[in-house]
Formats: C-alpha cells, structure tokens, sequence
C-alpha cells in the first residue's frame, strides 16, 4: 500500500497544484516560500488539508465559491505546511462568516439555504468558534436581524381587465317615463398598478385606468356597476397615493389623485367591495359614505391602531383640490372630511362607525353628487345646483357566521341643508342601508354566491321655505334593490360572473328596472 502511494505521489502533486486536495497518508514536498507572494485566493478547493468527502469541506467550498468569503496563499497552506486542523478550519469559516454579514448589510441577497449551511457550520465548529474570540451566541439573531433589514427599492406590477356583457330591460326610462330602449352592450374595464417602496415600509401607488362604460342607463345611476368607469377609452391616471408609517402604529397617506375613506378605513364589506369577485350593482359593493368625494381630487389621512381590534381612520379630500380658481382649490371649494372607528374583536366579526361632513358649492351638480351618484336624483342634489352641506352617518357590520355562512351591511343616514340662494336653510333626510347574504365556496372551493337587499338613497322630507317650483320633490315610493351573482372561479387568476339585479320603483313611482349581465374577471 505504501508503494502504491509512493508511486502515485507525482499524480498527488498535480492535483494539489489545480485543487489543494491529497491523501493525509501522502507528505507533499516543501515548497521554497521565497519563490512565491502571498495573495489571496478565494477557492477552497486549493486547501491542501481538508478532505473533499467532508460535509464540512463541501459546504464551505460551495459558501466560496458563491460569495468570496475565504483567504489563503498560492503554496496551497494557511501560511504552513502541516495538516489544517479544526481551528484552522474555524478561522476560515470565521473569515466567511465576517464576509458574509457585509454583504448582507450591503443589502446582497443571500440564499436562504446559505443561511442555514452557516448556522450548521456554527453548530459543528462552535467551540473551536469561541476559542478563536467569535461571538456565536448570537450569530443567528445577528443573521436574522441583519436578514429582515435587508431592502432595495422595489417596484411591484399587478392588474385587472374585467369586461362584461350587459342589458338593462324595463318597459320605461326611470328619469321621464319614455321608452326604455337600451341595448345590450359589451365593455371593459383595465387597471394596472405599480407599488413601489423605498424602506420596506412606506409605498407610493400609481394606479393607470381606461374604461368604457356609460353610466346612468335607463335614465337612473341605480343601474351603474360596481365596476364602471367612463373614460371613453382614454388612459388616466386614477390613483396616486403614498403611505408611510409613523411610529408602530400610525400610518398617514397623502393622494395628489383620488383619496376616499375606504383607501384608509376597512368598509366591512368583505364579500361585496371587490371589483372583481364582489357586488354587480355599483349600491351592492360598499356603503355611500365611501363614495362622496370619489371624483379624482386630492387629499390626505391619518389611520391609528390603538389595539389590533381597535382602529381609528381620518380624511380629508377636496374635489378642486388641483384648481387654483376662486371658491375652488384645497380649501375653499368641495370638501368631504371626517373619521370611522372600527372594533373587530375576533376575525369574523366586526363593527364601525363613520361620520363625514361635506360641502358642495353653487352649480356642483354637473361633478359632484351629495351621495356619489349611488341613489335617486333627489339625494344626488336636493336643492338642485344650489349650496349644500351634509352631515352623515353611517353604521357599518359584517359576521362571519360560520366557513359557509356569512352576512354584512350597513345602515346610512344625510341630513343635508341648503346653504345660499333660494334655498337657504332648507333641509332634507336621505337614508339608505344594505344586507347582504354570502355563501364563500358554494358548490365549489374558491366560488360565492351572494344575494343582497337594500335600500338606496332616497330624500325624504325636503323642504321648500319658499314654495318654489320645478324642484326636486321627495320621495313616496321607497326604492328597493335586490341582487343575485355568483363567482365561479376557473383559476386563481379567471373568474366568471353571471348576475342580476332589479330597481323596484327608480324614481318614485316608475317602472322596475332590470340589469342582467356576465362579468369575466382577469387578475395578475
């Protein structure tokens, strides 16, 4: 056996020239060091000493070749001749070790497999670790700590395209009793939204929108979709909004574009509120209180977890936020402000309150409506285009009854007061509310179904101090709205929804109006 080595020796040799490795049974011959420099290599391959069947040797071999992290000289030692011990080896790993932790503070992605390597590698060599002065109690919460700071500015994509084929039936037009002849129509809707932080904890939004939908058919908004849009085609922008924390558990937002109450507050409405698997109707999805100031103005807003079932939001957005004309501007023209308080004491229950307070100015109607456009024409404007201020108050509830089972809505009430012109002092009391029932993975997993009542706004009591005529009038037939949608998810990305919805009395006393349509939702 020895003969056999003696004789392979000059084949040792060349393998510890290209990779550092031969049998401990082998002396290899001293290498003059004045014949070479000492430079560092970064192979551990070329360590004479440490056998290639060691785990040890594996890992670290791999821990190097990946990230650099190791020193030794071109005579293939450590600085001598004999043999690496585990001490030697330790002030190796030590040295990699110390390498990798820049390159984690320099924000270098390390692989979490890598991590774990240096945790075993702490494990096996970690006397040795100590003795050299390495602190390793506290090496994995140091790589941990070092692991969850890491960060780089990073811009997120997603989207969603819904398009829908749709048709409103009814024998008559809810706004002047003509014939009802809409047609039946296929349009779309198409968001693209880029999340972009700069701390890992703050995040600017820009969302893009260009749609095609008509609203108010049939001469009422009650026939509106949850999900329309009207941009004739045109790309917009309909979102800009940015987002830090302050402090652990503040977070405030500021939206040169389009803020509402719901980009800051829960509105409890989990299975209504989305555009994509929620509500058809535009009522059905979330409470009016939401939609007062959604017509694209500027604003900003505070949110505050005073425990993590207890969660107070404020908010402020100006309609004319972007014009500096007179009566208009940030604080001078339409306004909505005020705050939701919402207590969720366990995951499936959940209750909030949320008051607004908004001011519309002369000649609003032809922008703005007093409750977004989701109810009769008397709650949009009740003193017609005169001066209007608002107080309202919305309750807002969901219940998670059990995995199949669950119920959510809310109840809503306006008292607007005419402000100015011929109108002054008058008042008006405008209600809505909303039940909905849903049943989350009926006839298969991921799928819903839904069936929602309510009553959309509706003026009741207006008054006319003036008696003045060719005013809007209150209302004496309620308003009723029933709907019907189910989601059936093809993937996790396609879903398709057949749903309908009636308007019982639209406009006092007109016909129902029908809407039947087929949404198909895309999401990635």
């Amino acid at each position: 056996m020895y003969n056999q080595f003696r004789l392979l020796k000059p084949s040792c040799f060349l393998i510890w020239v290209t990779v550092g490795l031969c049998s401990t049974q082998v002396v290899a011959e001293p290498i003059p060091s004045s014949e070479h420099s000492l430079s560092q290599l970064t192979n551990v391959s070329q360590l004479r000493d440490v056998s290639p069947t060691d785990w040890a040797y594996q890992a670290l071999q791999t821990l190097v070749e990946r990230y650099g992290c190791i020193v030794g000289y071109p005579n293939q030692t450590f600085g001598g001749q004999q043999a690496i011990s585990r001490y030697e080896f330790a002030a190796g790993l030590n040295a990699c070790l110390n390498s990798i932790e820049r390159l984690i503070q320099q924000n270098t992605t390390i692989a979490q497999e890598d991590l774990e390597t240096l945790k075993r590698l702490n494990e096996e060599f970690a006397k040795e670790l100590n003795t050299l002065g390495t602190r390793v109690d506290n090496l994995a919460e140091k790589i941990t700590f070092l692991e969850d700071h890491q960060f780089s500015t990073t811009t997120k994509f997603f989207g969603e395209a819904i398009a829908t084929v749709s048709q409103v039936f009814g024998e008559e037009r809810a706004d002047d009793g003509t014939e009802n002849d809409t047609q039946a129509t296929l349009n779309y809707r198409s968001r693209l939204v880029f999340d972009t932080s700069f701390s890992g904890e703050d995040r600017l939004r820009v969302r893009l929108q260009a749609a095609n939908y008509e609203f108010a058919r049939a001469g009422s908004n009650l026939t509106d979709f949850n999900f329309s849009a009207a941009t004739d085609n045109d790309v917009f922008i309909n979102k800009l909004q940015y987002l830090f924390p302050l402090g652990d558990n503040a977070t405030v937002w500021f939206s040169p574009v389009n803020i509402t109450l719901d980009d800051l507050a829960d509105p409890l409405a989990p299975f209504t509120n989305s555009f994509t698997t929620g509500s058809i109707s535009f009522f059905g999805a979330i409470a009016p209180i939401y939609l007062l100031s959604d017509n694209s103005g500027p604003g900003f807003g505070a949110s505050y977890n005073f425990t993590d079932a207890l969660n107070l939001s404020v908010y402020y957005s100006a309609g004319n936020g972007n014009s500096p004309n007179s009566g208009e501007g940030l604080f001078n023209g339409q306004y909505v402000t005020g705050a939701q308080l919402n207590y969720s004491p366990t995951p499936e229950t959940g209750i909030g309150l949320a008051y607004l307070h908004g001011y519309f100015p002369q000649n609003f109607t032809e922008d703005f409506s007093v409750l977004g456009f989701t109810g009769t024409a008397n709650s949009d404007a009740p003193f017609g285009d005169n001066a209007t201020a608002t107080d309202n108050l919305a309750l807002l509830w969901t219940w998670r009854i059990n995995q199949k089972i669950s119920l959510e809505g809310w109840g809503m009430y306006t008292k607007a007061y005419g402000e100015g012109g011929n109108r002054d002092g008058d008042t008006a009391d405008i209600w809505n509310w909303k039940v909905s029932l849903a049943f989350p993975d009926l006839f298969k997993e991921n799928n819903l179904g839904v069936i929602t009542v309510g009553s959309p706004p509706t003026a009741y009591n207006i008054e006319n101090e003036n008696n003045l005529a060719n005013v809007p009038v209150e209302t004496e037939d309620t308003p009723w709205l029933v709907e019907l949608f189910y989601v059936h998810k093809l993937n996790e990305n396609i879903s398709i929804t057949p749903g309908a919805f009636v308007i019982i009395n639209p406009e006092n006393e007109r016909d129902p109006l029908w809407v039947g349509t087929i949404r198909t939702s895309f999401e990635f």
